[in-house]
């Protein structure tokens, strides 16, 4: 099975054929509409950015040094993986050239409510990816709160791996945290894990310019296969809203059942206000 690619796709399209059916998707010019795209470099960061700071792994890095990393990274001595900058807190005059964010598909997004906005990220951060040649994301995962996950390749290649979904059983989710995978797909112990033998992983590689739409629930991965800089962002709406008010029950539970009950209940107000904003504008879903 391969991953799907279109140049020339149809919001209306999209939501048919990928959006409803969680059927994971490339977007090959979708990019084209940002000022970001073919401009973000690590020389571009380095002249504009050198002093913004990020932690990585409990270390604190500057984009300097973070671009001088990557690019001296190597399979055998990768530089740490991933780098991430939150870019509305620490690199803000990027938001312009990331207009319109949605890329005209990825919308509604109900994360857009000043409710869910004053209350923290809930899972949906504009951030920037920065990575180098054998950078591996720490393991196989779905995202939190069953969140729409939204990738933009501006600069280097990309692996992804995902599973279509159905294939819980295969992947071994933690008991502890269901949301991660036990396995090292780089390097897989079937002896500890023998039923992934039988799972189906899609590899593919996203290069510049190019926007990978993951739909909530599909377990995936990534590789850096080159000096790499990506955006990502996430999306709520009537489709995913469910399974994300189970996460914040179940990540709000952690820190006991008054603190469960009070966050739960303000997202689910959240959801209704954003629910009847979205059903004043005319509807596609």
């Amino acid at each position: 099975m391969d991953i799907i690619r279109r140049d020339n796709i149809s919001y209306e399209e999209f939501i048919e054929e990928h959006y409803k059916p969680g059927i994971p998707l490339v977007f090959t010019k979708a990019a084209k509409v940002w000022k970001a795209n073919g401009l973000f470099t690590p020389d571009w960061f380095r002249e504009n950015y050198p002093e913004r700071v990020t932690d990585c792994r409990g270390k604190n890095y500057n984009m300097k040094e973070i671009m001088d990393m990557v690019e001296a990274s190597t399979e055998e001595k990768p530089a740490p993986y991933p780098f991430i900058f939150d870019i509305p807190e620490t690199l803000p005059e990027l938001m312009p050239l990331l207009d319109p964010l949605d890329l005209n598909y990825a919308s509604p997004n109900w994360l857009k409510n000043k409710m869910f906005q004053s209350l923290g990220k809930w899972g949906g951060a504009t951030e920037l990816f920065i990575g180098g040649p054998g950078g591996k994301f720490p393991y196989l995962h779905l995202d939190y709160y069953h969140l729409n996950a939204w990738i933009t390749q501006l600069y280097g290649e990309k692996q992804f791996t995902v599973f279509p979904r159905g294939q819980e059983e295969m992947l071994y989710p933690r008991p502890d945290d269901p949301w991660r995978s036990e396995l090292n797909i780089f390097e897989p112990d079937y002896e500890k894990h023998p039923k992934y033998k039988d799972a189906t992983p899609i590899n593919f590689v996203v290069g510049p310019g190019e926007t990978l739409f993951i739909p909530f629930g599909t377990w995936h991965t990534a590789y850096s296969l080159t000096p790499t800089i990506s955006v990502a962002f996430d999306t709520l709406n009537s489709k995913n809203h469910k399974e994300f008010m189970k996460d914040v029950w179940t990540f709000k539970s952690r820190q006991g059942k008054a603190k469960a009950i009070a966050m739960y209940s303000y997202a689910w107000l959240a959801t209704q206000s954003s629910k009847i904003s979205e059903s004043f504008k005319p509807k596609v879903m």
